[in-house]
């Protein structure tokens, strides 16, 4: 039977405690959101949403093409110039999704007869990349600078190291600065994720590259979310432009997928002009972190402390993790769950994101709740 194979999957599925569905939230939500990853607070504030209509009611619900063909319009050029400027760097390009604008960056700059080193602890989209690009990949110990100096040093010829500069699943940093001198021994290029840099570090929320010095050097690429700290959706390759006009004429979701929507490119547009008017935004998150962290490990939890905006609670099992955070919604809160296979290390975890509108209450509030609901 077509498909047969599917029921012996959701068996094996369900027998782990790692069944997925999705859970539909109302517009207005009564859960104190520590879920989402709205750093900002910026989804919902008018002035993005107003940039958001502004546009499509200007440039139509759809970018109607490919960004070759129909999908650039005068804002897209316009993001990406204020994009560049704002983080640093030379050029930018900007793409339907941050997963999207990863898969570019990394096939693009992998070919064939290149190596392509990566972090054990990177995200989907980097590892998607991998596998896609042609070149060889050789996964290395996550975080560690003395691995992907071993590992350049058995290939001649182009290269690429890649890694998140924050980590999804525990909210560490990458030593960026480390890797880039490792880079440089060998002539490789750093292309480094910054969904979750982006609006939280750097001055005034202008990226980890900015905040390590890296901005702008003629070797190192940053990709990036819309979708998080602007409130958005949508992604964007940040780097020389000489590597832009590349990734133009050779990124495979660049050319074939059509463009950001008008009403995303706006409300991204409008958010990042707001960030820049308010850097306060920034500090307020990472300050947020601190305290969660602070108050959970206060409270007996095993929380990881943050380098960014992420702060991520162990759990005792998927199981336990999975009923955790339910439980913790039926009190009122909203909060993350991570898994295997989501987690590359097979703990799974309570994730919560330090939001930049978050009062002293509500953070207390949250502690208390996940204190009180501890399996």
């Amino acid at each position: 039977m077509a498909f047969g194979w599917i029921e012996e999957q959701a068996r094996a599925r369900h027998r782990a405690g790692l069944v997925r569905r999705l859970s539909p939230r109302p517009a207005a939500s009564p859960l104190l959101d520590l879920a989402s990853n709205d750093y900002l607070g910026l989804a919902r504030h008018p002035e993005v949403t107003e940039g958001a209509a502004r546009a499509a009611r200007t440039w139509g619900g759809g970018a109607t093409g490919s960004r070759l063909v129909t999908g650039t319009t005068e804002l897209h050029a316009e993001l990406e110039r204020e994009l560049a400027a704002f983080c640093g760097f030379e050029a930018a390009l900007v793409f339907s999704s941050g997963y999207a604008a990863n898969l570019a960056a990394v096939t693009a700059l992998g070919p064939h007869g290149s190596l392509v080193v990566s972090d054990a602890g990177n995200h989907a989209s980097l590892i998607d990349g991998c596998r896609l690009a042609r070149g060889e990949t050789q996964v290395v110990g996550h975080a560690d600078p003395k691995a992907v100096r071993k590992a350049l040093a058995t290939h001649e010829g182009a290269a690429i190291v890649v890694s998140d500069t924050v980590f999804s699943v525990d909210g560490d940093r990458a030593p960026l600065g480390q890797l880039a001198e490792v880079c440089r021994e060998r002539g490789a290029g750093l292309v480094v994720d910054d969904a979750h840099g982006l609006g939280v570090l750097g001055e005034g929320g202008r990226g980890t590259a900015q905040a390590t010095g890296l901005a702008g050097a003629p070797d190192v690429v940053a990709t990036a979310t819309l979708s998080k700290s602007l409130g958005s959706q949508g992604g964007v390759v940040l780097g020389p432009a000489r590597v832009i006009d590349h990734l133009v004429n050779a990124a495979r979701t660049f050319i074939f997928d059509t463009g950001l929507a008008p009403a995303a490119a706006g409300a991204a547009l409008a958010a990042l002009r707001l960030l820049g008017r308010e850097p306060e935004r920034a500090v307020r998150a990472r300050e947020v972190a601190e305290e969660l962290h602070a108050r959970l490990t206060a409270a007996g939890l095993e929380a990881v402390r943050p380098d960014a905006a992420v702060v991520s609670v162990r759990a005792p099992s998927p199981e336990q993790a999975v009923r955790w955070a339910a439980d913790c919604r039926t009190a009122g809160l909203a909060v993350g769950c991570f898994r295997p296979p989501s987690v590359p290390d097979g703990i799974s975890r309570l994730r919560l994101t330090a939001r930049a509108d978050l009062s002293g209450a509500e953070i207390a509030h949250a502690v208390r709740v996940i204190g009180e609901t501890r399996p």
